[in-house]
C-alpha cells in the first residue's frame, strides 16, 4: 500500500463523517454493531491487509455523490462491505495457508520415502551443484555424462549438429500467430509468447543442423479476425541474408502450419479450448506423419524423418506435445512461460475469488494437471530464469529440487534411481535481434552539432514528445519502462528521484508508463498508481525534471533507448519482482547500463551482462545510490557500456539455438522402434482390404502363425450387406495374394514377434472399438454381440476390443459366451499397456491364441518406473490396509510387465485417483493409475501407455485411419473415461452403460464438462443399447447407409 496518495484523501472522508455514524438515521448494519470507528477499522483492517484496487473503486464512488446525507450512508455501507470483504479474503488466506503446508509435509514425506528406496548414502560432493543441470535419469548409466555447461564440450555439439537434419516441431495452440505483423497485445492470448515461438521457429529454421521447422498453431477462420490465420500454411522468412546458411531444401525453413481444431469459425480464449485438445493432437498427427515420409523421400533415404523433439509452449500445448510425443516415441520439450500453479497462488492471495471460482473462470486446475504432465513425459523443461525454477516450478508435484539433485548424483555415479526420473530444467533466456539495433556513441553536444550540419535527419517525434518535458533537456536520462501497474514498483522510483537532491540535479527522469487518453478510463490499480506519481511530482516539485508522455508507438521504444543512451543516461527496472526482464537486454543493446531489482531474472541477466546494479526494490535508498553513482561516475557508465555490448550476443537469437540445439543433441535418441527393423510404415489404397489376419485365413496356407482356413463363424454374420458400401472394393483375391506377399517379406526381415512379424493390424474401411466400461464384466459380452450385430463382420468391417481387463480374462470372456477372438483384429488390454493381436494357434509365452506386440511394449518403456515402481505401491497398499483392513492386495494374476494391477476389496477405503497420481509424482515415479471396474481394480500403466494412446501407435504403426474408427463408450467408466471421446474419430455413447462408474469422477480436480466437447458433431448418444439403436446412432455419424 506504501505510495498511495489517495489513502490519505480517503481516511479524510472518513473522518469528515465521523459524527453522522452515531446519528440515529445512519446505517442499520452499522448501528448494529456498536461503537464503530471506521478510521480505526480502516488502518487495522484494510491497509494491513486488503487489495487496493477495490478500495479505490470504491471511494470513487463515495467521493462522486453530492449530499452529505447520501455521501455519509454510501461511506457506511462501503466501509460495512469492505470488512465483509476482507473477513472473506482472510478465511481463504487461512485455508490456503493450511493447504500449503500439508503439500509441504506431503513432499518432504514423500522425499524421506524415495530416499529410502535408495538406500546407498551420498556424500557431500555428490548432491550436484545447481537445480538446473540435470541429465536424464534411468536405472542404468553406462558412463559419466559430459559437463553440458562447459563451452568446449557446447563448441563440440555444436559442430557435429552442423551435418545433421533436424525436424523440430513446435507447439503453441492459443492466440492469433502469424510471421509478420504481429497483432501483439490484441487480446489476453495473443502477447509475448506468441513474439517468443514464432522467432524461435524463424531462428531455428536457419540454424546449420536444422532441415525443418514446423510450428503448430490453430487454425481460425472467423469473421472478428484477419484472413491471414486461416491460411494452413505460412513459411517464415528469416531476418538476416547471411551467406553461412545452410543451402535450402525442397521442404526446408521454418513453417506455420495452422491446424483445424476446435469451434468453426469462431475465435476463441484459450480456456474454452480444453476439450478439443485431443482433436488437434490427431490432426496434428495426421500431418507429421505426412511430413516425415515427404522428408523421408527428401532426406532420408526413403525412411521417414521423424520430429528430433516436440516442444510445446504453455499448458495447452505441454498438454498435445505429451500425447504427441507418446504417439511417436519421440523426445519431448517443454516451456511453460507463465505457470498454473503459480498463478493461482496470486489471484487466492488477492482474496477476490476462491479456489472454485477461479477453477471455473480459468479451468485452471485442468491448466495444472496439464504441466504436471507435461512434467511426466518431457526430457527437458526450458525456463528463462533460475527463479522459475526454484520459486515457481518447485510447487508441483512432479518437481523437487532436492530429490532432483540425488537423482542426478546417482546418475553420475551410474547408481540405479530405482525407477524415479525427473525432468531436466534448463535455463535458457530468450533470445533478441540485434542486427538492427546500432549503439549510440556520441553526446548531447556533438549530436546537436551534427544536426545543424545535417538538418535533413530530423529527430524521432518521441524525442521532441519528451524533451518538452525537461527544463534543461541535456542532462542524462534516467529511463523505466513499464505499465503503471503497482508490481512495478513505480512509485518507490519517483520517491527515491524526489528525496535525493544531488540526482535530481545531475539527472533527468523519464517514465514511459504504457497509453493513455484519461486517468479516468484506466483500470483501478493502473490510475491509483499513475496519481500518485503526479502527486509525488507535486510534492517534490519534480516539474521540468520528470516526463510521463500520454503515448508511445511500439516502433518508436527503440528511438527512446536512443535518446537516453544519447544523453549518457541509465535504464532501471525496479520491479518488485520480475520473472525475466527482456527490457532490460534490450537496453543493453543500445548500449545503456541498468539497475535492476535483485528479485528474479535480473540477477542471471546481470551476470552475464555485468553492465550495473542489483538493488533492493524495497530499499529507497539502495535505488537512489545506485542512480547516483552510474550518472556521477562516468568510467563506471563507460565500463557498464562495455561490457553489455561485449557480451550482448549472448542474448541473441543463434546463441539461444545454439545452446537449445545442444541441449536436445543430450538427450537420448527415440523415435518409433520399428524403424530399426526395415520395415516402414505404408499406407495401402483405401479402396483395399485390410491387410488383416483373417483376410490372410482365406488364402488356406500353412503358415507358421498355422492359420487354419476356415471362415470364423460367429455372431454378428449378415447384419448389413451394403450398408458399408463395400461395393467398390477391388478384387479379393489379387489384394489377398499381396497382402501375403507383404506378410512373407516381413517374416524373412525379422523373425521376432513384434519386429514387423505380422502384418498391419487391419487397413480397413471401417473401424469399431469397443470400449464400453460395463457395470459388469459380465454385460461386455453382450455389447460385444450387440455391436457386432449391428454392424456385421464383412470384409471392410474390423474390430478391437478396449479393456482394463487382461488376455488370459478377454479370451475366458469370449470363449465362456461364443465370441471367437479371431473376430477381432486387435486387443488393448490392462487399461492400454498392451496391444495384441488374435492368431489361430497358441503362442509360446501366453499360452493363448494371441501375439503380443513388442513392438508396443518397447514404445511405451519410457520412465517406466518397473520393480521400484511396484514396491512404492505395495508400500501405499498396505498403508491403506493398516487404516482400513485388508482393502487393496495386489493381483499377480492380472499384472503384467508394464502393468501392475491391485484388487479393492472396497472403493469407499481408498483415496481418489488424483491423490495416488500426486503420491508417484512426489516420489518422482511416472506412470498414469487408473481406477477400473467401478473401482474395483488399480492398474498402475506407463505414463506414455493409455488406451487413446493406443489408439494412435495404431494408426503411426500400422496406418489404420482414425477417421474411420468409431469408439463406443458408456455413459460413464473408467478414470481413464475423459481420454476415449476426443479427437477426430467418431464416438457412440451408450446409453445406460457404466452409469455405476460416476462415483469414481465425484472427486475430480476438475468436472468433466469442462474438459469433453459434447458439442461436436462427432459424438451421439445412442438411445439405448439395442441393434437398432446402435444403428441408429452409425446413421448420424454417417457410417452406414439406409
Amino acid at each position: 500500500m506504501a505510495g498511495n496518495d489517495w489513502i490519505n484523501g480517503y481516511l479524510e472522508a472518513i473522518l469528515d463523517v465521523g459524527p453522522g455514524i452515531d446519528d440515529a438515521k445512519s446505517s442499520l448494519l452499522l448501528r448494529e454493531r456498536g461503537n464503530f470507528s471506521p478510521t480505526r477499522y480502516f488502518v487495522e483492517e484494510v491497509i494491513t491487509g486488503f487489495d487496493e484496487t477495490d478500495l479505490y473503486r470504491s471511494w470513487v464512488r463515495a467521493a462522486a455523490t453530492r449530499g452529505p446525507k447520501e455521501r455519509n450512508t454510501r461511506l457506511e455501507n462501503m466501509c460495512w462491505r469492505i470488512w465483509n470483504l476482507a473477513r472473506t479474503k482472510k478465511k481463504l488466506e487461512g485455508e490456503e495457508a493450511q493447504r500449503k503446508a500439508n503439500r509441504r509435509l506431503e513432499h518432504e514425506r514423500g522425499r524421506m520415502e524415495a530416499t529410502a528406496d535408495m538406500s546407498e548414502d551420498l556424500s557431500e560432493g555428490e548432491k550436484g551443484d545447481s537445480v538446473g543441470d540435470v541429465s536424464a535419469h534411468g536405472d542404468k548409466v553406462s558412463k559419466r555424462m559430459p559437463r553440458i555447461n562447459s563451452l568446449d564440450v557446447m563448441e563440440n555439439l555444436a559442430n557435429q549438429l552442423k551435418e545433421k537434419k533436424f525436424y523440430i516441431v513446435l507447439i503453441s495452440l492459443h492466440g492469433l500467430i502469424r510471421g509478420e505483423n504481429m497483432e501483439l497485445g490484441r487480446d489476453s492470448d495473443t502477447g509475448g509468447q506468441v513474439k517468443y515461438v514464432v522467432e524461435l521457429a524463424r531462428a531455428l529454421g536457419t540454424m546449420p543442423g536444422v532441415y525443418r521447422v514446423d510450428l503448430l498453431t490453430r487454425q481460425v477462420s472467423a469473421p472478428d479476425v484477419d484472413w491471414t490465420y486461416a491460411e494452413p500454411t505460412e513459411m517464415l522468412n528469416p531476418r538476416t541474408t547471411d551467406n553461412s546458411m545452410q543451402e535450402l531444401g525442397e521442404s526446408s525453413g521454418a513453417y506455420i502450419i495452422r491446424i483445424p481444431f476446435g469451434p468453426k469459425d469462431k475465435y476463441v480464449p484459450k480456456e474454452l479450448l480444453w476439450p478439443h485438445v485431443p482433436e488437434f493432437v490427431d490432426c496434428a498427427l495426421s500431418h507429421i506423419r505426412q511430413m516425415s515420409k515427404v522428408l523421408g523421400e527428401q532426406i532420408g533415404g526413403g525412411e521417414p524423418v521423424w520430429p528430433v523433439a516436440i516442444h510445446g509452449h504453455y499448458a495447452d500445448a505441454g498438454d498435445s506435445a505429451a500425447l504427441l510425443s507418446g504417439a511417436l516415441n519421440v523426445p519431448m520439450l517443454f516451456t511453460g512461460h507463465s505457470l498454473g500453479r503459480d498463478k493461482l497462488e496470486q489471484l487466492l492471495k488477492q482474496g477476490r475469488q476462491s479456489r472454485e471460482e477461479i477453477n471455473t473462470t480459468y479451468k485452471i486446475m485442468r491448466r495444472i494437471e496439464a504441466e504436471e504432465l507435461s512434467l511426466d513425459a518431457s526430457e527437458i523443461v526450458i525456463t528463462s530464469t533460475r527463479q522459475e525454477i526454484e520459486e515457481q516450478w518447485r510447487l508441483y508435484d512432479g518437481f523437487d529440487p532436492v530429490l532432483e539433485r540425488k537423482l542426478r548424483a546417482r546418475i553420475r555415479r551410474g547408481v540405479s534411481c530405482h525407477g524415479r526420473f525427473m525432468p531436466r530444467m534448463i535455463v535458457i533466456p530468450p533470445g533478441m535481434e540485434f542486427h538492427n539495433i546500432t549503439p549510440h556513441d556520441g553526446d548531447m553536444n556533438g549530436d546537436v552539432e551534427r544536426n545543424e550540419e545535417n538538418p535533413t535527419s530530423p529527430d524521432p517525434p518521441i524525442w521532441s514528445e519528451i524533451m518538452r518535458f525537461f527544463s534543461n533537456p541535456r542532462k542524462p536520462m534516467i529511463l523505466a519502462l513499464a505499465r503503471p501497474d503497482p508490481k512495478k514498483n513505480l512509485t518507490t522510483l519517483v520517491k527515491a528521484f524526489g528525496e535525493c537532491r544531488p540526482l535530481r540535479e545531475l539527472a533527468n527522469l523519464t517514465l514511459i508508463m504504457g497509453n493513455r487518453d484519461n486517468v479516468d478510463e484506466m483500470s483501478g490499480a493502473n490510475a491509483s498508481v499513475l496519481l500518485s506519481i503526479l502527486k509525488l511530482i507535486d510534492k517534490y516539485d519534480l516539474y521540468g525534471q520528470v516526463a510521463y508522455p500520454k503515448h508511445h508507438k511500439q516502433s518508436e521504444v527503440p528511438d527512446v533507448y536512443r535518446l537516453a543512451a544519447r544523453t549518457k543516461g541509465v535504464f532501471i527496472n525496479p520491479a518488485f519482482i520480475e520473472p525475466f526482464g527482456l527490457t532490460l537486454i534490450e537496453a543493453a543493446g543500445y548500449g545503456l547500463p541498468i539497475v535492476a531489482t535483485k528479485n528474479g531474472g535480473p540477477v542471471d541477466i546481470h551476470r552475464v551482462l555485468d553492465n550495473g546494479l542489483l538493488v533492493d526494490p524495497h530499499d529507497q535508498q539502495s535505488i537512489a545510490d545506485a542512480l547516483l553513482k552510474l550518472v556521477s561516475d562516468k568510467q563506471l557508465w563507460a565500463r557498464c557500456k562495455q561490457n553489455g555490448l561485449r557480451n550482448i550476443h549472448l542474448f541473441s537469437w543463434p546463441e539461444h539455438c545454439k545452446t537449445y540445439l545442444c541441449r536436445i543433441a543430450m538427450c537420448k535418441p527415440r523415435q518409433p522402434r520399428w524403424q530399426s527393423s526395415g520395415v516402414g510404415f505404408e499406407n495401402p489404397e483405401q479402396n483395399s482390404p485390410g491387410d488383416s489376419l483373417r483376410d490372410l485365413q482365406d488364402l488356406s496356407l500353412n503358415l507358421k502363425l498355422s492359420l487354419d482356413g476356415e471362415k470364423s463363424e460367429g455372431v454378428g454374420t449378415g447384419a448389413i450387406d451394403n450398408s458399408l458400401d463395400i461395393d467398390d472394393y477391388v478384387d479379393r483375391k489379387s489384394n489377398l495374394e499381396k497382402a501375403f506377399l507383404k506378410f512373407s517379406l516381413m517374416e524373412k526381415e525379422d523373425q521376432n514377434v513384434g519386429g514387423g512379424r505380422f502384418p498391419a493390424t487391419t487397413i480397413r474401411k471401417y473401424i469399431f472399438v469397443i470400449a464400453a466400461d460395463c457395470d459388469s464384466v459380465s454385460d461386455i459380452p453382450k455389447v460385444i454381440k450387440t455391436i457386432m450385430d449391428a454392424t456385421g463382420k464383412k470384409n471392410p468391417v474390423g474390430f478391437i476390443l478396449s479393456t482394463s481387463l487382461s488376455i488370459s480374462e478377454v479370451h475366458s470372456l469370449l470363449i465362456s459366451e461364443g465370441i471367437s477372438p479371431l473376430d477381432f483384429d486387435a486387443f488393448i488390454c490392462n487399461s492400454g499397456s498392451d496391444v495384441y493381436y488374435p492368431s489361430s494357434s497358441l503362442e509360446e509365452g501366453l499360452g493363448l491364441p494371441f501375439l503380443v506386440d513388442l513392438d508396443y511394449q518397447s514404445h511405451i518403456e519410457y520412465r517406466w518406473g518397473g520393480e521400484g515402481l511396484r514396491k512404492t505401491l505395495v508400500r501405499w497398499a498396505t498403508s491403506v490396509n493398516e487404516k482400513s483392513g485388508q482393502t487393496v492386495k495386489e493381483d499377480e494374476s492380472r499384472s503384467t510387465t508394464h502393468c501392475y494391477s491391485f484388487r479393492v476389496k472396497d472403493p469407499e477405503l481408498i483415496p481418489p485417483v488424483k491423490e495416488l497420481r500426486k503420491l508417484m509424482r512426489i516420489q518422482a515415479l511416472r506412470c498414469h493409475v487408473v481406477y477400473c471396474q467401478n473401482g474395483t481394480i488399480l492398474n498402475a500403466i506407463p505414463v506414455l501407455a493409455s488406451r487413446a494412446q493406443a489408439l494412435r501407435y495404431l494408426y503411426i504403426r500400422w496406418g489404420m485411419e482414425l477417421s474411420n474408427v468409431t469408439v463406443f463408450v458408456g455413459e460413464c467408466g473408467d478414470t481413464d473415461y475423459e481420454s476415449l471421446l476426443g479427437g477426430v474419430h467418431k464416438t457412440v455413447i451408450l446409453k445406460g452403460i457404466g452409469n455405476n462408474a460416476l462415483k469414481l469422477h465425484s472427486n475430480r480436480s476438475y468436472p468433466l464438462e469442462q474438459v469433453l466437447p459434447f458439442d461436436s458433431p462427432n459424438i451421439v448418444q445412442a438411445e439405448g443399447c439395442c441393434n437398432e439403436d446402435v444403428r441408429a446412432s452409425l446413421r448420424k455419424l454417417g457410417v452406414i447407409k439406409e
